[in-house]
């Protein structure tokens, strides 16, 4: 009974350890990487866009060296800007689709050295 256990031990062992490594390699980590890809393409949907604040600059001081001061005012006008909800969802599905990505090769990890 002790050598048939064993060897059904030793194939399940190296069946899993098999399945666990294609895993790990071929969807975990590529996974994380176009998960990481798409999040790093979007990141520049979370915040205004800097040309707009240097435009609103650079035309406050041409109103001040043509001397039209009440045009320039005292503070720049801001342009506006608002987060669509949308990308937010999108961001917040794609960090949690990382997240648990990375647990995942976590747990593969952590089963393979077990």
């Amino acid at each position: 009974y002790k050598r048939v256990a064993e060897e059904h031990d030793s194939e399940f062992l190296e069946q899993y350890t098999g399945d666990m490594d294609i895993m790990l390699v071929f969807i975990v980590w590529s996974f994380s990487a176009v998960s990481t890809f798409f999040i790093v393409a979007m990141e520049s949907n979370l915040s205004p866009d800097p040309s707009n604040t240097m435009n609103a600059l650079l035309k406050q001081i041409v109103y001040i060296g043509l001397g039209n001061l009440t045009a320039a005012g005292s503070i720049p006008a801001e342009p506006t800007w608002s987060l669509a909800t949308s990308t937010l969802r999108i961001q917040m599905v794609a960090y949690a689709s990382l997240s648990m990505s990375l647990l995942a090769a976590f747990g593969a990890i952590l089963g393979k050295q077990w």
